[in-house]
């Protein structure tokens, strides 16, 4: 179990059978488990200790998982998070997707399948460390703007817009396929792990952002290419300065 040992997760469940039943399950593949029963406590927990993986059940007392989400993502753009529900509305997929979760597991779940989907989860973040930390990353210039793929940042006249890592993500992604169509899939499965009707509903909201605070300059462009994939376009350029 050296793989799991140096893992530490972030738990809120206040179901006391699950949460008992996680806990020695994932204890026993070797991962190191802090337990919380509300999100009030996960959330004092998170800002007190390291964590490498965060799973929250959806519902929850005092500030449920989505509430918790979101206010972790203030503090930490790069931890994953995977939701636990019993609800399968594609409204609360969509959601959860949206605020930045990772993976959306529907209850009841095989402990199996939670491990194998941690495992995925892990080794994505693992590859995006280490092209972080190896692969020297330039700049874009992009119209009025300057992208800062590593720090995640977009500099423009008006001060400096940080981004999120999935939006950083994408962004890199949109230029790297610049004047030419980006398919939806490929995005899906590189940045987002996987392809699927939630998902796909999650990448556009994140298009939506992109094109919002790119706005300033009328010049750049994400267009939709239907059924296929969108399309990064600057007027007047077709390569980066």
């Amino acid at each position: 179990m050296k793989e799991t040992k140096n893992i530490t997760i972030l738990l809120a469940e206040d179901d006391s059978n699950l949460s008992t039943v996680l806990v020695d399950y994932l204890d026993m593949l070797g991962y190191n488990v802090i337990l919380c029963k509300d999100g009030n406590e996960a959330l004092e927990e998170f800002q007190k200790s390291h964590f490498d993986l965060c799973i929250f059940d959806v519902m929850m007392p005092k500030k449920d998982g989505f509430a918790l989400a979101e206010d972790i993502r203030k503090k930490n753009d790069e931890i994953p998070i995977i939701f636990l529900t019993a609800k399968s509305l594609k409204e609360d997929r969509v959601k959860g997707f949206t605020i930045g979760c990772d993976d959306y597991i529907i209850k009841p779940f095989s402990t199996e399948e939670l491990s194998l989907r941690i495992q995925a989860i892990l080794k994505r973040c693992v590859i995006r460390r280490s092209i972080g930390m190896n692969k020297v990353t330039g700049q874009h210039k992009l119209g009025k703007f300057i992208f800062d793929p590593l720090n995640m940042t977009l500099l423009s006249d008006n001060g400096e817009k940080r981004l999120t890592r999935k939006e950083s993500a994408l962004l890199k992604l949109l230029i790297e396929h610049r004047n030419q169509i980006m398919p939806r899939e490929t995005a899906l499965k590189k940045i987002w792990g996987g392809n699927d009707y939630f998902i796909g509903r999650s990448m556009d909201v994140f298009i939506a952002k992109l094109r919002k605070y790119l706005k300033e300059d009328p010049n750049i462009t994400i267009v939709n290419i239907h059924g296929t994939g969108f399309k990064f376009e600057i007027l007047g350029e077709n390569s980066d300065n």
